[in-house]
């Protein structure tokens, strides 16, 4: 059953308003139980990722059969950071997304993940601000890498705290800690959380559903897509027809769009390359997009490699780095992975370029096509990123 949207949310959305435009824009309810990474930036690598270091040949990594569209419950106790999803496309539609719908979205080609969340346009600070309300174990996996991994944010979040852009806590001169009231259908005075990149153009507010519904934001109102390999541009069009002609779809690729996150792949590939002088971070980009898909393919793959980078356990013992200072070197965690690649690709030489560089890369997957691939991919990362 479809429902009309309450005057909590405008139905006059923009989809690029932020905190000072406050122009509203409106989204839905969590729903995905997969979670993924940063989308790649240039074309698609093969759809079977290598092995990785310490793997002979190639072989493809586990992934997702289809795309997910699971209801959730309520809000659950906050679980741990297993992978972050990209969130290639955002649909606002003009009244809340039936199952029926979702899943119609899952079908679509090259859809892996789909997440619905409750939203509407709110007053904060005087000023209207664009919400989500969201069950916090699940959205943060669609939010950066930097991001998703603060565990206090989402904590707080799971106590019915509010959570903002840094934006918005600059702008609106908020404290953390501090309580402040949401005008919307109700005005509950909420505590601030903490604030972060959330990675998305005009949405600078968190609640948790339970405080979503209080304030009476608009229930599965729009949606974001995960389709890796896929065209947004070439997606939205059907997106719009199964939504309806007056939905915004969203390209979150557009140059427009895209927002300098902290804690983003690509600034991990960066990071990680200052540890090897001499190696350009457009060849870890690439090689974390034909390996992972930046992430979203973590494995195991049928030769046992795991992780954002794919690295075999028994090499990983060797060349495995606590990135991010947390006592542990962990294959999962792409703060580790990236740098330990960097580490690994340095000792065999990637960073004296030519040959060396094409032997080291060679190392990493025993595999002519896979140097050549990684090459050409880095090629593209430099020049769309000049």
């Amino acid at each position: 059953m479809r429902r009309t949207v309450p005057v909590v949310a405008a139905i006059a959305v923009a989809l690029g308003a932020s905190v000072a435009g406050g122009t509203a824009m409106v989204v839905s309810s969590a729903r995905s139980d997969q979670a993924r990474s940063e989308p790649a930036p240039v074309p698609s690598a093969p759809s079977a990722p290598s092995g990785g270091p310490g793997a002979s040949g190639s072989a493809g990594a586990a992934g997702s059969s289809g795309a997910s569209v699971n209801g959730v419950p309520g809000q659950a106790a906050l679980a741990p950071l297993r992978r972050v999803v990209p969130p290639d496309l955002l649909a606002v539609a003009t009244s809340s997304v039936s199952d029926d719908t979702a899943h119609k979205i899952a079908k679509l080609p090259k859809v892996q993940d789909v997440i619905i969340v409750d939203a509407g346009a709110v007053q904060l600070q005087g000023r209207k601000i664009n919400t989500f309300a969201v069950d916090p174990s699940r959205f943060r996996s669609w939010t950066p890498p930097g991001t998703a991994k603060r565990h206090e944010l989402w904590a707080a979040l799971a106590q019915d705290r509010l959570v903002v852009s840094d934006k918005a806590k600059s702008s609106l001169g908020l404290l953390e800690g501090r309580q402040y009231p949401i005008v919307a259908r109700s005005t509950p005075f909420v505590a601030m959380g903490g604030a972060g990149p959330l990675g998305l153009p005009g949405v600078d507010m968190l609640v948790s559903r339970k405080t979503g519904a209080q304030i009476g934001l608009v229930p599965n109102l729009a949606l974001m897509v995960n389709a890796p390999g896929a065209n947004p541009a070439t997606l939205a069009p059907y997106l719009r027809k199964i939504l309806g002609s007056r939905a915004q779809v969203l390209d979150l690729h557009a140059k427009k769009n895209r927002i300098a996150q902290a804690g983003s792949y690509l600034d991990l590939y960066h990071q990680g390359a200052r540890l090897c002088p001499g190696l350009s971070w457009s060849v870890l980009a690439a090689i974390g997009q034909i390996e992972s898909d930046h992430g979203r393919n973590t494995g195991p793959s049928t030769a046992g490699a795991l992780g954002p980078m794919q690295f075999m356990p028994a090499t990983w013992q060797s060349y495995g780095v606590d990135g991010d200072r947390d006592g542990r070197a962990d294959i999962m965690n792409p703060y580790d992975a990236v740098p330990a690649a960097a580490r690994y690709l340095c000792v065999n030489g990637a960073g004296r370029g030519g040959r060396q560089l094409y032997d080291a890369i060679f190392r990493y997957n025993h595999a002519h096509w896979y140097v050549q691939r990684v090459l050409a991919l880095s090629r593209a990362y430099a020049q769309r990123y000049a």
